[in-house]
Formats: C-alpha cells, sequence, structure tokens
C-alpha cells in the first residue's frame, strides 16, 4: 500500500502539472511496484488515469481552458479505437507487449524533450471560434491513434494528445492541457470498458492509488503555471527513459511475464 501511495502522488502530480505523461509510469509501477500481473494493470491503470484526470481537469475547468468540442471529436475517435488496442492486446505475449510499452515510453521522453511551440494550426481561428473544415480530420485520425495506443497499453495518452493539439490542431498549451485530460478521461473510459472481465481489478490498491494521484493532481495543478513547464518535461523525460530501460531489462531477464 506504501507503494501504492507513492507511486499514486508521483502520477497525480505529473497530470497535474503537465496534463498527461504521468499515466506512462502507472502500469510499471503497479506491474513491479505492487507486484500485479499486467493483465491486472492495465485495467487498473486505466481507471486510475481516468478518475485522477477528471479531478485534475476541474480547476482548468474555471479559468476556460477547455476547447469541448474538440475534446468530443477527439475522444470519441479515441473511444472506439480503444476497444480495438484491447483486442491487439490479448492475442499479444505479455512480454511483448511491456517491450512496446517500454519503446512507446522512450518515444514519449523523446516528445517531452523537444521544444514545443504555438502555431496558428488547423483549427485555430480567431474569437475561440474552430475551423472544423481542416480541424476534423486530423482531429479524427489522432484521436483514432492514441485511442489505439490506450486500449493495446494502458495509457491515457497525454503524452501525444498534448502535441497534437499543439501542433497540428493550433491550440494554446494552456487550453491545450485543459483539453487533453477531459480526452484522457474518455479514452481511460473507453479502455477501462474494453479490458473489463480481462482479470480482476484489486480495488483496495486502485482506491490508495487514484486517491494519492487526485490529491498530487490538485496540489500540482493550483502550482502549475508558477513552475518551469520546460524544466519540469525534461526531467520527467529522463525519468521516463529511466523506468523504459528497468522494463526491458526486466523484460529480457525474466522469461515469463504473468
Amino acid at each position: 500500500m506504501i507503494a501504492a501511495l507513492g507511486f499514486g502522488a508521483a502520477v497525480g502530480v505529473l497530470l497535474g502539472l503537465l496534463g498527461g505523461g504521468g499515466s506512462i509510469l502507472a502500469v510499471p509501477a503497479l506491474v513491479y511496484g505492487t507486484g500485479q500481473s499486467l493483465g491486472a494493470a492495465v485495467p487498473t491503470s486505466l481507471l486510475i488515469v481516468g478518475i485522477s484526470s477528471a479531478a485534475a481537469v476541474l480547476p482548468r475547468m474555471c479559468t476556460g481552458q477547455v476547447q469541448w468540442r474538440i475534446a468530443g471529436v477527439f475522444g470519441a475517435a479515441g473511444a472506439v479505437a480503444a476497444f480495438g488496442g484491447a483486442a491487439v492486446n490479448r492475442l499479444l505475449d505479455p512480454r511483448v507487449v511491456l517491450a512496446g510499452f517500454a519503446l512507446l515510453m522512450v518515444a514519449a521522453g523523446v516528445q517531452m524533450l523537444r521544444e514545443r511551440r504555438e502555431t496558428g494550426g488547423a483549427c485555430a481561428l480567431p474569437q475561440g471560434r474552430v475551423n472544423w473544415r481542416r480541424c476534423l480530420p486530423r482531429a479524427l485520425g489522432a484521436g483514432l491513434a492514441v485511442g489505439f495506443l490506450t486500449g493495446l497499453f494502458g495509457v491515457g495518452g497525454g503524452f501525444l494528445i498534448i502535441p497534437a493539439l499543439v501542433l497540428l490542431l493550433g491550440l494554446s498549451m494552456p487550453t491545450a492541457v485543459g483539453t487533453s485530460l477531459v480526452i484522457i478521461v474518455i479514452n481511460s473510459a473507453a479502455g477501462f470498458a474494453a479490458h473489463a472481465g480481462d482479470a480482476a481489478v484489486d480495488y483496495r490498491v486502485a482506491g490508495v492509488f487514484t486517491a494519492a494521484a487526485i490529491l498530487g493532481s490538485l496540489v500540482a495543478g493550483r502550482f502549475a503555471a508558477r513552475l518551469p513547464a520546460v524544466r519540469l518535461r525534461r526531467w520527467f523525460a529522463y525519468l521516463v527513459f529511466v523506468v523504459a530501460a528497468f522494463v526491458l531489462v526486466q523484460v529480457v531477464t525474466h522469461p515469463f511475464v504473468r
């Protein structure tokens, strides 16, 4: 339970500060930190991340940092794709899933290290309006890709959603963070439903982990605007690289993964 508290707080803090990223640590934390099987860790991670993201988005709703229509389109596409990702997950050896997850973590770390620039992308128009003719295809495509990964690996996908919202769709960083959290909630709910019945969820561990994550996200959300986001993303990327290396070592040195 102590491990669940610590890892939960860490995931929540990252969600609150960055609008994503913390979810990618949840599956390794549940598998190697609390001793859960991969089959149980994936739905548990989705449950934790979904509830924690819902809590993290509350402070941002009050400041209007959510583009609800884009979140709905992006999230609806992801919800459908999550069932496909879950179906592929069931066909793969758990070691292959964990190895693929580690490679995804490396890709996430690289994304976090890249400079993010705010651009006038497909959706950006004056006065908060949306150019749906250009925006809709990109939002649907990005939503499908992120949703598939959500179902396959049990991640919320914020580390992919935010670059898509900023670089492809043209949202500002504050709006992208808030919108990302809403999309993560939708994707996580769909992914959890897709994995329902795969393995028994330990709701005691999930409850402790989630409570710590919610507290961490709410506390971090209050300080997010005061901290240097670039430095936070950089240190998070280094942490992700370390965890990815640990997961790959475990896959290679332990022939059997439950």
